[in-house]
């Protein structure tokens, strides 16, 4: 089964950088306003580049003057089980400590998704 992760990142904003595993990879997506917890809230959610694999345990602070400078933390991470996939819309299941239950990632246009609890 596949990993994710969510991490608090205080950077320049706080916001929550969300990473599953695919493809050997993390797919990461920031999300400004918090990953929803309850059925149908929908979070604006900012692809970024992809990360390493190592970085799934990482927490710790960011040197000033490197890109994502600030103070990184885990939020919550477990495993999920991806569901359909399409380029428009992504349906899995995360089995985290503190977030467990089907959300969506559906794209809007260029990097922004939305990420949904179902």
């Amino acid at each position: 089964m596949a990993r994710f992760v969510i991490q608090e990142h205080q950077a320049t904003h706080l916001h929550w950088d969300f990473r599953l595993e695919k493809e050997g990879v993390l797919k990461s997506w920031a999300v400004p306003k918090g990953i929803p917890e309850e059925k149908a809230v929908k979070r604006l959610a900012i692809q970024v580049e992809d990360h390493e694999l190592s970085y799934v345990d990482f927490e710790g602070t960011i040197p000033e003057g490197l890109y994502g400078a600030g103070t990184v933390k885990i939020w919550d991470n477990g495993t999920y089980e991806l569901q359909s996939e399409s380029p428009k819309r992504i349906v899995f299941e995360l089995k985290g400590k503190r977030l467990k239950g089907k959300y969506s990632l559906v794209h809007l246009k260029e990097k922004q998704w939305l990420l949904i609890k179902l």
